[in-house]
């Protein structure tokens, strides 16, 4: 049986204890902070008993913690391979170059799952399922390592690439870093608006709101970290938003439609479902009661329609006890799933 150590019983050290946990593995959990480790251990993520000899260590400590644990942990089972969780690759990997640490047991990784709420009791053990988890070998790193924690991954049923540490940090900063600070500052446009213009809000502002919602404390460490790649996508994000001003200015429709036409271009670079190309659907808006069984009995006749949901987006109504469910479709699906629901004495939107 495969023993894994796992350094640090926050969110993701937690749901990598509960989701190895399922695959048959025996894992062991460590934290500076003995309340993560009781409640990672309750919730079945494994023993807070010591391990003298794991097979794999992950490290899922904050990223100024890395490079330190990543050394301590090479020093302390010398058999062991080691990986990590975190979202930065290049600084750790430079400042234990740098120390002159040998990195051949260690396989930096990232698995790109994660939420807005922190600590243990936030774990979940499906967090990593059908999510890119990206490994960052350098020279150094013994293949069979590499095959080893690939393979864990796999078990997890994440999907695993391989990139290099620094093409790692650049494409989350496009994909991850900078969005989080834009979705912050966006977010804190609110605390200086009256509660009468709050109350408006729509799923627009909730949508890309989200994850500002995120810890603050842990943010600003992954920032920084990262700050020379994110810093270029900010550069060119104020650019727009400059540019995006002058046209407001000089009332240029034909301005602020090219810019709006770039946003409706980039998105559609985003990934479709199961990470294929991005494809057209139809969505179908249709109103729900807030009522035990309401939502079911809507999957229910999408299913007798022999409609596949894309994907479903619930939006709250304003004051009033009922939700807008946006069902996600294929084009062809759209005139059945609409048919059926009307048959049925659902009420449409749209």
């Amino acid at each position: 049986m495969t023993e894994i150590l796992i350094r640090g019983a926050g969110l993701l050290g937690t749901s990598l204890g509960l989701a190895l946990s399922q695959t048959g593995a025996r894992t062991y959990l460590e934290d500076l902070d003995p309340s993560a480790v009781d409640t990672a251990v309750a919730m079945g993520a494994g023993s807070a008993e010591s391990c003298a000899a794991p097979d794999v260590v992950f490290v899922a400590v904050p990223p100024d913690q890395i490079a330190d644990e990543v050394e301590a942990a090479l020093k302390a089972f010398p058999d062991a391979t080691v990986s990590d969780v975190s979202s930065v690759k290049s600084e750790p990997i430079d400042a234990l170059l740098g120390r002159g640490v040998d990195l051949s047991r260690y396989v930096g990784g990232h698995p790109m799952a994660g939420r807005e709420v922190s600590g243990a009791a936030a774990g979940r053990g499906d967090l990593f399922e059908d999510r890119p988890w990206i490994l960052t070998p350098i020279t150094a790193t013994q293949p069979h390592r590499l095959e080893q924690v690939a393979a864990l991954a796999g078990d997890l049923h994440a999907v695993v690439r391989l990139m290099d540490p620094d093409e790692h940090d650049r494409a989350v900063a496009l994909c991850s870093h900078a969005p989080q600070v834009v979705a912050s500052l966006l977010a804190a446009q609110l605390l200086g608006a009256s509660a009468a213009d709050v109350s408006v809000a729509g799923p627009g502002v909730r949508d890309t709101t989200r994850i500002a919602a995120s810890d603050p404390a842990l943010w600003a460490q992954i920032l920084l970290a990262n700050a020379d790649h994110v810093e270029v996508y900010l550069e060119r994000f104020g650019r727009d938003v400059a540019a995006f001003r002058s046209a407001l200015s000089a009332h240029d429709e034909f301005g602020v439609r090219e810019l709006l036409g770039k946003g409706v271009e980039g998105r559609d670079r985003l990934p479709g479902k199961h990470g294929g190309e991005a494809a057209d659907f139809a969505t179908v808006s249709v109103v729900i009661e807030d009522a035990p069984g309401q939502l079911a009995a809507l999957f229910v006749r999408a299913g007798e329609a022999d409609v596949n949901l894309e994907d479903v987006r619930i939006e709250h109504t304003l004051g009033r006890l009922r939700a807008i469910a946006h069902l996600v479709v294929r084009p062809e699906s759209e005139k059945r799933l609409r048919d059926s629901l009307l048959d049925g004495g659902w009420r449409l939107r749209g």
